[in-house]
Formats: C-alpha cells, sequence, structure tokens
C-alpha cells in the first residue's frame, strides 16, 4: 500500500488540488444563487431568458 502511494504521490496531489478548486467554485456558486446574484452579469433586456432567470421579488424592484 505504501508502495502504491509512493509511485502515485504527484498524481494523488494533483487530484486532489483539482478536487479542492472544483468543490471551491461549486460552492461559490452555491452560494451566489443563494443570495440571488446572476450567474451571467449581463443585462437582463436582452436576454432570451430574462423572465425566468431571477425571482418576481428581484424583477419588481
Amino acid at each position: 500500500m505504501f508502495d502504491f502511494i509512493m509511485n502515485n504521490l504527484g498524481t494523488i496531489i494533483i487530484s486532489a488540488g483539482l478536487l479542492a478548486v472544483i468543490a471551491g467554485v461549486i460552492i461559490y456558486l452555491i452560494s451566489n444563487k443563494k443570495k440571488g446574484k446572476s450567474s451571467c452579469g449581463c443585462n437582463c433586456s436582452g436576454c432570451a431568458l430574462k423572465g425566468t432567470c431571477h425571482s418576481k421579488q428581484s424583477t419588481e424592484k
């Protein structure tokens, strides 16, 4: 078991780093969704989904 870890240490470290980055992005997107922030950052007047991507609360303001 120890030999396997030592032979694949670089792969294990890079995989752990990539998983940490992916988890951070997912957490960031979920927190923005809960705060009601838009994911596109563009003007909604020209968007084809302008009536569906934001709740009625945020569009009434």
